[in-house]
């Protein structure tokens, strides 16, 4: 993701503002204080966001949440924070630094992805409890965390529809004799192999038919130009904390 937000900024630099200050990595890690072409890295985001209006962060929670701690002695004015696998306290945190800055969180910033939570929802709203819901999702087999956060959102979506919090309709994976099925509830399952982006599928299903909404991702191009369209519209805003759908006025 850096490095696709990198590319991303220096193809629409010319057109849209965009210049590349400065980035990080982990210390000790190769490239660390190489020129990036106009820019190094560095293993400190206070050095990296010397210069910068925006801080963009695609990590680790406790990589993003040091960044945000040391950020408050730069004169970056927004943050944009893509990180997946926050715990709810860290979740917290990044809303207390949303006190001081705007800050667009989401777990995913792709317009399409961000559709289809929105389509999601109205399907779930309209249909009754007698449709079983059915996420499914692919990534690529270094990712960590399971489900996806993207997985997650559209489950919150599907839950939100139908009036009710995720955790009070969520079951766990099918796996041994688990039984009938609950009615009204929704389950995940999980993919992880080879060097899939991220496929995403919410199937609602009855007796009768199956109504499925996908989304595919074929370039992370599309998570980082959301997250060059979210840094864009933060650095307007007052301090507070956004989401993507804010941003895409959804």
């Amino acid at each position: 993701m850096g490095q696709a937000l990198a590319a991303c900024a220096h193809g629409r630099a010319a057109g849209d503002g965009f210049i590349v200050a400065g980035g990080t990595e982990r210390p000790g890690a190769a490239g660390i204080g190489a020129d990036q072409g106009g820019w190094t890295l560095s293993d400190s985001a206070r050095k990296a966001a010397a210069s910068a209006d925006v801080w963009i962060d695609f990590t680790t929670p406790q990589a993003s949440l040091e960044a945000l701690e040391l950020l408050k002695l730069t004169k970056v004015q927004a943050a944009v924070i893509g990180t997946t696998g926050l715990s709810p306290q860290q979740e917290q945190q990044i809303a207390e630094h949303a006190k001081r800055i705007p800050i667009v969180r989401d777990r995913n910033f792709s317009l399409g992805v961000n559709l289809m939570i929105g389509l999601v929802e109205q399907a779930a709203a309209r249909l009754g409890a007698d449709w079983d819901v059915e996420i499914t999702e692919s990534h690529h087999r270094r990712k960590v965390d399971a489900p996806s956060g993207t997985a997650l959102m559209i489950g919150e979506a599907a839950a939100q529809g139908r009036g009710a919090k995720l955790a009070d309709i969520r079951v766990p994976p099918h796996d041994g004799m688990t039984g009938p099925r609950k009615e009204g509830s929704l389950a995940f399952s999980v993919i992880r192999g080879g060097g899939i982006i991220g496929d995403h599928a919410a199937a609602f299903i009855s007796d009768e038919e199956i109504l499925s909404i996908s989304h595919r991702a074929l370039d992370r191009a599309i998570f980082a130009k959301g997250a060059l369209i979210a840094a864009k519209w933060a650095v307007k805003q007052t301090p507070g904390l956004y989401a993507m759908r804010d941003v895409l006025a959804l």
